[in-house]
């Protein structure tokens, strides 16, 4: 459900006028000033933004031709009649609250090249970009004096696919005397509205776009595609030929995408923003593979690491290619009708004789493999205290790899491995430990009392007996079993839950994954499904990972890398925004169960569920936000 943010109606904007005065010659806030109205104020001196700014700081900047504004500029200007002559200002901003787009006019309000808190305080884009939903400002709720007679609107646009909002639609008039609703409140989430449902039917033809772009790039009649190295992507979907799929590893293919998501954005590869396709925008795809017009392409390196590159005339060119170097990627961008770069198609061409495969490397264990500082940290330390003949607990919650890394910290030689979830009493275990061997004992907080008064014991009489203990956290522990506890907390360490270690899931996917078939290409992951995995709290942290992804090796049927949709449904639909209720978490719950058994097909999943399609996804969205 949409909600509005504005200030109490009760608190008139007579006295608001006074407490902002108050504020700006450091005078204390009279009491009734709503929090987040001052919070805001308080962010906007700590920005160090004059109240009396009369431009903003950031230089003025050609909007980047993008997705969002090819969408919204015929919508946007279908609606500005409705605006009135001289009465509103219609302004649309990207993701970065830069100004894309705007029209109509307001006497004494010009708009400003970006409306970022960090530039000119908090304005109605700021808030509804932060809240995701649509958002008013009025008169004094600004910083600035400028605004001091304006009254503004705001409703994100969300991208169609995930929902991640892409900018927002703003109208801007002067200050309205019923303040909230703002009047044309309505015609601002009508025009957001419009907005989305265009990039909804762009979406589609982007993806043809794109396919034409990959057949033409594969030959006039795309029969070369097999013989050719080609690789279309735009940051969502991708198109890999049988001769790709050979050459590329996972880094250089992440490398690539990293590329076109730079182009999509108007970005540089890595380099000045609007500055680094300029030369590709000139450049067009020509009847065959690489064939061009205009500027010089722009061309990436493959080397073991990735790819390399350096920007030159507003391109990226290859930088000293060598005979180690393998192959070079010649990049031209695709277009959509409009000229908006929607991708690119990637070329691949071997230099010098082939460079042989080496034999595949073993993989590093998992439970070495992450470089987030409390991953690394929390193994380092692991190790330092692994290293003398001392008790050493372990600590985690469920899958955090206690168990993997005990195992790995204890080394190759005969380890005596006791579980305390079957074994409560360590009856067997204790008994038939030789002295001379390591002692690994799992699930310490299954311990009934005979297990843990044993293990004291023996502590007690061998503190220096080489024992590693793992705990999960979360039941009630009892007198003995907090002792023990308190006994080993000097040689402890906790293990990072996956959730504060996202980072690392990337690195984690190919270790995780099975080995590939020989002739096989290895498992790969689109931008969109990569953000959907790092954003996910993962409860079961690794090894709930771990089976999500054996079962999508496993079982997936299409080619090409795995992309959102295939995610299972609560990966796929991310974790709630907001704290939900419990009776929120049993619905949302029962809906993704039914969206499960029905394949995702939400208009049979909202008739097994009893309810309409519309509620469902109201239902959907209401999480979300």
């Amino acid at each position: 459900m949409t909600t509005t943010e504005h200030i109490p109606a009760a608190t008139a904007l007579s006295s608001l006028y006074d407490a902002r005065e108050r504020f700006l010659t450091g005078r204390p806030l009279p009491d009734g000033v709503p929090e987040e109205i001052a919070a805001a104020w308080r962010r906007a001196r700590f920005f160090g933004v004059p109240h009396d700014l009369k431009e903003p700081a950031a230089r003025p900047v050609r909007p980047p031709e993008s997705a969002l504004l090819g969408a919204a500029r015929p919508v946007l200007e279908r609606i500005a009649p409705a605006l009135g002559a001289g009465r509103s200002l219609l302004v649309l901003t990207d993701e970065r609250l830069r100004v894309l787009w705007t029209t109509g006019s307001v006497p004494g309000l010009e708009t400003c090249p970006v409306l970022s808190e960090q530039e000119v305080g908090d304005n109605s884009a700021a808030l509804a970009l932060r809240t995701r939903r649509r958002a008013e400002m009025h008169g004094p709720e600004h910083f600035l004096d400028r605004w001091q007679d304006v009254s503004a609107v705001s409703v994100p646009v969300r991208d169609p696919e995930n929902a991640q909002a892409l900018g927002t639609v703003t109208v801007a008039s002067r200050l309205s005397a019923t303040r909230a609703p703002h009047p044309q409140a309505a015609l601002a989430e009508a025009a957001a509205a419009a907005v989305e449902t265009e990039l909804r039917a762009r979406a589609g033809r982007a993806e043809r776009m794109l396919l034409d772009a990959y057949l033409r790039a594969s030959g006039p009649d795309g029969t070369r595609g097999a013989d050719l190295a080609v690789v279309a992507l735009d940051g969502r979907n991708r198109l890999v030929s049988d001769a790709a799929q050979r050459l590329l590893t996972p880094e250089v293919l992440e490398a690539l995408e990293r590329t076109a998501v730079s182009a999509r954005r108007g970005d540089g590869a890595g380099g000045t923003e609007g500055s680094a396709w300029e030369a590709g925008r000139t450049a067009r795809l020509g009847g065959g593979a690489g064939e061009t017009e205009g500027a010089a392409l722009p061309a990436l390196t493959a080397r073991p690491g990735g790819l390399t590159g350096r920007l030159e005339d507003g391109g990226v060119s290859g930088a000293g290619v060598t005979e180690a170097a393998g192959y070079t990627a010649r990049i031209t961008p695709a277009r959509l009708d409009d000229g908006t770069v929607l991708g690119i198609v990637a070329v691949l061409e071997p230099v010098g004789d082939p460079v042989p495969s080496a034999p595949a490397s073993p993989r590093p264990p998992v439970t070495l493999t992450g470089s987030s500082v409390p991953w690394r940290h929390a193994v380092a330390r692991a190790a330092e205290l692994a290293r003398s003949p001392e008790p050493l607990l372990l600590t985690g919650e469920r899958g955090t790899g206690k168990s993997a890394l005990a195992r790995e910290l204890l080394g190759q030689g005969a380890v005596r491995i006791a579980d305390a979830a079957r074994d409560t009493g360590l009856d067997g275990a204790l008994t038939a430990w030789p002295a001379d061997r390591p002692l690994l004992l799992r699930h310490a907080e299954r311990l009934e009392q005979p297990g843990v008064a044993a293990l004291n014991s023996l502590l007690d009489t061998r503190p220096d007996a080489r024992v590693l203990v793992t705990y999960t956290p979360g039941a009630p522990v009892g007198p003995c079993l907090q002792r023990l506890l308190d006994k080993l907390s000097a040689r402890s360490v906790t293990l990072p839950p996956l959730r504060e270690r996202a980072e690392d899931i990337r690195e984690l996917l190919p270790v995780l994954a099975p080995r590939p078939a020989p002739g096989q290409p290895p498992l790969t992951w689109t931008l969109d499904a990569l953000r959907a995995l790092e954003l996910y709290p993962w409860p079961g942290n690794i090894t709930e990972l771990t089976h999500v992804v054996r079962a999508l090796a496993e079982q997936r049927r299409m080619s090409g890398p795995v992309r959102r949709a295939e995610l299972p449904d609560p990966v796929r639909e991310g974790p709630a925004a907001r704290p939900l209720s419990p009776m929120e978490h049993a619905e949302r719950a029962a809906i993704l169960e039914a969206l499960r058994r029905h394949g995702g097909n939400k208009a049979r999943a909202a008739a097994a569920l009893g309810i309409g399609r519309a509620t469902l996804y109201r239902k959907l969205r209401g999480y979300r936000e």
